[in-house]
């Protein structure tokens, strides 16, 4: 049987303690199991799939480990699996190509089956604030990502999951801005059929001047299983 499906799906948010942490890391291990078929060719991360994740030489957390488990399973099973860095993920270094997963940084242009995708997780595109770029600088800093390895793992968890935590609390509930959000200009001047981002924990499918569709996928936190499926001709949202 070929394969021809494409999954995407973005901001599970493994860890968060908000609602019901295992019962969404459950809905997220049934939903890995159910697309893992015959007709599955690839599934993308598109980012916070944990909601804090720092990877030390030695040290992964353990958070999402039956997620994990399930990623080796579709990896041996020939399905490709690529994983997108969001802001909650970013720390991560060579653990997820060492189980077969491809990681690659936004945007990311490709086709498949003939249609163009541009993919990521969202967050940045097209720019934003200025105390934003400044913590995505200092994320993206090998100084400070060494600084940060020298903490004691109970100690960098705590701090890390902490922060997440708080910063849900101070921004959730957010609404995606329509035409004057950065990452729908970011989108208007590139050449795709379609654009599918996460980040924005708001479900939003629009279409673009440039005859292109802008998917934002919805985040798991609240419940409900939200991913985009494309089948090698129609690309339908869940």
């Amino acid at each position: 049987m070929e394969r021809t499906r494409t999954y995407f799906v973005a901001d599970i948010h493994l860890g968060l303690k908000a609602n019901d942490p295992a019962e969404r890391e459950e809905r997220f291990v049934q939903w890995l199991r159910s697309i893992r078929t015959p007709e599955t060719k690839t599934l993308w991360l598109l980012g916070d799939i944990w909601d804090f994740w720092y990877e030390y030489r030695d040290v992964v957390p353990r958070e999402g480990a039956r997620v994990l488990s399930e990623l080796i399973q579709m990896v041996a099973e020939g399905i490709e699996v690529y994983f997108v860095p969001g802001n909650h993920d970013i720390w991560c270094y060579s653990f997820f190509e060492s189980l077969g997963i491809k990681k690659v940084i936004q945007p990311q242009a490709m086709e498949i089956d003939g249609k163009r995708f541009l993919l990521g997780h969202g967050d940045g595109l097209g720019g934003a604030k200025f105390g934003y770029r400044l913590m995505l600088r200092i994320f993206h800093s090998r100084v400070c990502q060494v600084l940060f390895s020298g903490l004691h793992p109970w100690l960098a968890f705590r701090f890390g999951t902490d922060w997440s935590n708080s910063n849900r609390r101070k921004h959730g509930g957010y609404k995606f801005k329509g035409e004057s959000e950065p990452l729908y200009k970011f989108c208007m001047d590139k050449q795709a059929d379609y654009f599918i981002f996460g980040h924005f924990h708001d479900a939003v499918d629009l279409a673009l001047p440039s005859g292109g569709r802008l998917i934002v996928l919805k985040d798991w936190i609240a419940g409900g299983v939200h991913y985009a499926c494309f089948d090698g001709e129609d690309l339908s949202v869940v």
